[in-house]
């Protein structure tokens, strides 16, 4: 069983960058989607970003118009998300999860992601 830990949060003004890390343990992280969720107080998860097993496709919510970038290393079975631009709205607890399907596509449904970290805190403040 793959352990996802998030790294990188914290307290930023507007328009400030953030990178957010995710190291994922054991040996199934390259053949598996990576992704990206957060959590805002009193909402529902929802969707940021995906990356499939490669990081030859990729996949944003459409809130982000760009300011998002995900990416990853599978030699080091790290996945990041760099973040520009950030805004209010942004602040979250911002998750990672591994893709459950080996060569799976860079979905946006949580269903299709089977391992999560225990999540990271950003917060922007106006």
């Amino acid at each position: 069983q793959v352990q996802l830990l998030e790294s990188g949060g914290g307290l930023v003004q507007a328009g400030d960058s953030l990178r957010l890390s995710c190291a994922a343990s054991g040996r199934t992280f390259s053949g598996y989607a990576m992704g990206w969720f957060r959590q805002a107080p009193g909402k529902e998860r929802e969707f940021v970003a995906a990356i499939n097993w490669s990081g030859s496709s990729t996949n944003y919510a459409d809130f982000m118009k760009g300011r998002f970038t995900i990416s990853r290393d599978n030699d080091k079975n790290t996945v990041y998300l760099q973040m520009n631009s950030l805004k209010p709205e942004d602040t979250a607890v911002y998750y990672c999860a591994k893709g459950q399907y080996f060569h799976g596509s860079a979905s946006h449904r949580p269903a299709d992601f089977g391992s999560w970290g225990p999540g990271t805190q950003v917060t922007v403040s106006s």
